[in-house]
């Protein structure tokens, strides 16, 4: 159960952010939203509220240390201690490796993995009090295509991979802190806006993959995240796949 929880969701605004953040608030959490858009921040944190859930609307870009510096305050003031932290935002930007440039190589593995670093590296110390007194999670959402290629993702799955590896690193090296840390490589999932950035050569093959191959809806990655955090405290689940059942 997730009842009582402080938590707090990285790409909030949006898809699997959003559905993350709705499902822990509707089980009992206090969330604490965060994303660039505060509009749909706001509009989320509306939702839970009606719904009877408590969230907070925390605008920050990961990439920001200052930024993400302040979001902590700003949850530590409202909620105190995290207990939850979800590292999900990111970007894709899927173009031919020979296509691409630095700045998009750069803004990907800043979002992806720098923002994952920087996020962790600013909320561990209160992810280590909580962990002292009750259940404490790290989750990162990484990608199946950390592990298998696909056309386009050169700077992408890279990125990923570099969650994938950090995330066990992670996990060895705060297991003795009492602190569960869960990799999750989604594969391909619905009505996110990373399935929105293929370019108009892939778009036709994207297309096609969706109509064969029904994705997983956000609800349900949102859904495996409620389980593994529900877990007794002795239990941690360290690495999962989701995907459709009939992606290979």
């Amino acid at each position: 159960m997730t009842t009582s929880r402080i938590a707090l969701v990285t790409g909030a605004a949006s898809g699997i952010g959003a559905a993350i953040a709705t499902r822990l608030a509707a089980d009992g959490a206090s969330v604490a939203l965060l994303a660039r858009r505060r509009d749909r921040l706001e509009k989320l944190a509306a939702q839970i509220s009606e719904s009877g859930g408590t969230a907070l609307v925390v605008p920050a870009d990961v990439t920001d240390p200052e930024e993400v510096a302040q979001a902590a305050d700003l949850v530590q003031d409202r909620f105190g201690d995290l207990d939850l932290l979800v590292n999900n935002a990111g970007m894709m930007k899927v173009v031919p490796f020979g296509d691409g440039s630095a700045a998009d190589w750069r803004r990907t593995v800043d979002v992806n993995l720098a923002g994952v670093l920087t996020v962790t590296h600013v909320f561990l110390p209160a992810l280590k009090r909580s962990a002292t007194t009750r259940t404490t999670d790290l989750i990162n959402v990484s990608s199946l295509a950390a592990d298998r290629f696909m056309p386009g993702m050169a700077a992408y799955g890279a990125s990923k991979a570099g969650v994938s590896y950090l995330t066990r690193a992670l996990r060895q090296e705060l297991a003795s802190e009492g602190i569960r840390v869960t990799n999750v490589e989604p594969g391909m999932i619905d009505g996110t806006e990373l399935a929105d950035q293929f370019p108009e050569e892939l778009r036709t093959m994207v297309d096609e993959l969706r109509t064969s191959l029904p994705a997983v809806p956000p609800s349900e990655v949102a859904e495996l995240i409620a389980y593994v955090v529900g877990r007794p405290r002795e239990v941690n689940l360290p690495d999962l796949i989701i995907q459709p059942s009939k992606e290979i």
